[in-house]
C-alpha cells in the first residue's frame, strides 16, 4: 500500500510560521532580493550576535541553490572567526 498526504499552501504556514502563506522559498526572488537578502550588507551571513552566522534560503545565493548558502556561510565564518582565508577542499580523498 502506498500512502499520500497533501497540504494546502496556506495551511503550510501553520506548520511553520516562517512559511508565510505557504512560501517555502523565503519571499520573492527579485533583483533587489538577490542583492540584499536578508539585509543589505557586505557580509549577509553575519548576525549582530558574535559568532552567530545565518545560512538559509534567505541568504545568497538564495533559494533553489541547495547547499551553497551553507557553504558560503561556512567560508565567511572560517575567515571571520579563525582567520582562515583558503577554504579546505571538500573533494573526496583518493586512496
Amino acid at each position: 500500500m502506498v500512502a499520500a498526504r497533501g497540504i494546502a499552501a496556506a495551511d503550510y504556514e501553520g506548520y511553520n510560521p516562517n512559511y508565510v502563506g505557504g512560501d517555502i522559498g523565503a519571499g520573492a526572488m527579485t533583483l533587489t532580493q538577490s542583492l540584499a537578502r536578508p539585509t543589505l550588507q557586505a557580509d549577509p551571513y553575519r548576525t549582530p550576535l558574535p559568532g552567530v552566522y545565518l545560512c538559509s534560503a534567505s541568504t545568497p545565493p538564495g533559494p533553489s541553490v541547495h547547499g551553497m548558502s551553507g557553504y558560503l556561510a561556512a567560508v565567511f565564518t572560517l575567515r571571520h572567526e579563525f582567520g582562515i582565508r583558503q577554504a579546505p577542499s571538500l573533494a573526496p580523498q583518493s586512496t
